[in-house]
């Protein structure tokens, strides 16, 4: 029997009287889906079912229509908000590109995916924006995948040139900036500066969720987000200390409640509450700057890259970094670490006296390493070549004994 799993579910495949068999049998259980394909088998042998009919593949907009949005939108309308736009706004451009939206998923390849991007070019549309519709319909591909709808997803190649969030804040200009910007804009830019945080993350903070005893000044709980790891503890620096308690405080000491509340759908403040009093703030911190000096505008997710930044800088390993960031995978966090010359060589020389082949005398070898054995008398002399930078010569100092 021929089991084998494609992204969370098993499928079988086996051929009966010269045709090829291949279906899903939408379980995670591989015995559930072995007996599947074994009562399929026997069902065939006793001519109670004939060939089954390959199933015809939806088209992106009936997958998109009756499965994919539904979900997408059931699953973070509410918990992480920005998600579901990010899928909408990818649903929607793609479904404006006819021969996508009328293409059926098994005949769905990079070609058209390639055409569906050239499309998006032309309407002047920035290369991270194309890149962003080209994620979401990967996701789509592969979903179908999971959910029986399609045997297998092709490869969508993102394009090349996509410009990344990276402004690192100066502390000048956070000075400048905190300076002009009115509350609650100036305490929360402050916690984003100090903790790392998402900026959805630190807009749904909540008073039971604050520590003041844990650490040295503190600790927030980050209850979810937009990962499974972003869930984790996060010690206060004193002045993320000084700007909560001082809101706790004004607030009468609240056991329970949002920090940041605000007359919006979800209580708290959000992206659309901030955005005019961070484009303010900005303006007025840098009206000074002119010609070459004027700055390029930020969001306030910038507070984040740069903490991140700064992190990253101060010696901190991926690992942790990881762990504070909330980040889902290592490899996003090694983009803020980048070990210097000296933290290389200090790792290397904090290996010194461990038994991995870094001493400097040369070990007696035992009688069992016969017939190789060390020249009499070549061990000082390698060493000393090796300490001017030379590169030893293996034949000379090694030889066959006779």
């Amino acid at each position: 029997m021929s089991i084998f799993k494609r992204g969370n579910v098993y499928w079988y495949k086996f051929t009966f009287k010269g045709e090829a068999i291949r279906e899903s049998t939408r379980q995670k259980n591989q015995h559930i889906a072995r007996q599947m394909e074994a009562a399929h088998r026997a069902s065939l042998a006793k001519g109670e079912v004939g060939i089954r009919e390959k199933k015809v593949a939806p088209t992106l907009k009936e997958f998109c229509d009756d499965r994919f949005e539904p979900w997408a939108k059931s699953t973070f309308e509410k918990s992480v908000q920005n998600n579901w736009l990010w899928f909408r706004g990818g649903i929607r451009a793609l479904l404006a590109f006819k021969p996508l939206a009328s293409a059926r998923l098994d005949a769905i390849s990079n070609e058209l995916a390639a055409e569906f991007a050239s499309y998006r070019l032309a309407k002047d549309m920035q290369v991270s924006t194309v890149n962003s519709s080209l994620r979401v319909l990967r996701r789509i591909l592969r979903l179908a995948v999971e959910w029986g709808a399609l045997e297998s997803a092709p490869k969508i190649s993102l394009l090349p040139g996509e410009r990344h969030r990276e402004t690192v804040v100066t502390p000048e200009q956070e000075r400048r900036y905190l300076e002009h910007a009115p509350e609650p804009l100036r305490s929360i830019a402050t916690v984003l500066a100090d903790t790392g945080l998402r900026p959805d993350e630190c807009y749904g903070l909540r008073w039971e969720n604050l520590n003041w005893d844990n650490g040295r000044n503190g600790t927030l709980l980050v209850t979810g987000g937009k990962t499974v790891a972003a869930r984790r503890v996060i010690p206060m620096t004193p002045r993320v200390r000084f700007v909560l308690e001082t809101y706790w405080e004004h607030a009468q000491k609240p056991a329970v409640g949002w920090v940041w509340p605000a007359p919006t759908k979800k209580g708290h403040v959000d992206h659309s509450s901030l955005k005019k009093q961070h484009a303010r703030a900005f303006l007025n911190a840098n009206k000074e700057s002119k010609g070459s000096h004027k700055l390029t505008p930020w969001v306030l997710y910038a507070f984040r890259h740069t903490f991140l930044t700064r992190l990253g800088e101060s010696g901190c390993d991926a690992w942790t970094l990881a762990r504070i960031a909330g980040h889902s995978s290592i490899a996003i966090s090694s983009r803020y670490v980048h070990p210097s010359e000296d933290v290389v060589l200090n790792a290397m020389e904090r290996l010194s006296g461990h038994n991995i082949g870094h001493s400097r005398n040369i070990p007696e070898l035992p009688s069992a390493a016969k017939p190789l054995q060390i020249i009499e008398g070549k061990g000082e002399e390698w060493c000393a070549r090796r300490d001017s930078n030379s590169r030893p010569n293996a034949p000379e100092a090694f030889a066959l004994s006779s």
